[in-house]
């Protein structure tokens, strides 16, 4: 069971994806560094609050962070289209990497050139 258990963890898909999630979380808390402290105080400046966390509002005794949630939303857009671009890049740079499909040979030209003459002769002669 060990052995398995190893061989496992040292496929290299597996290794790929715990390096993804390692540098996703780097990635998450540096989208909400960014948030937090540039696009935030931007955004403040047109709302008159000091900063977006501070934005609520209260319905009987129930408090309403809606400032919270739009900082939520603006880490949300930027994780996406970063993944967005990330998915472009890699799906222009493995269709490349396809070759192109061959000519068909003189023979197989033929040979299809054949083909459809004793389909032909069939149809017009049933």
């Amino acid at each position: 069971m060990l052995k398995e258990f190893r061989d496992f963890i040292s496929r290299g898909n597996m290794i790929d994806l715990a390096v993804g999630v390692i540098i996703g979380g780097a990635f998450t808390s540096l989208v909400k560094s960014l948030t937090t402290n540039l696009i935030s105080p931007l955004l403040s400046l047109f709302m008159g609050k000091s900063n977006l966390d501070s934005i609520y509002f209260t319905l009987l005794s129930a408090k309403f962070t809606v400032g919270t949630f739009i900082s939520d939303v603006i880490n949300f857009i930027i994780m996406a289209f970063v993944v967005f671009i990330l998915v472009k890049i890699i799906n222009r740079v493995t269709h490349r990497s396809e070759p192109a499909p061959a000519a068909p040979s003189p023979e197989e030209t033929y040979l299809k050139e054949i083909r459809d003459l004793l389909q032909a002769q069939k149809q017009s002669g049933q």
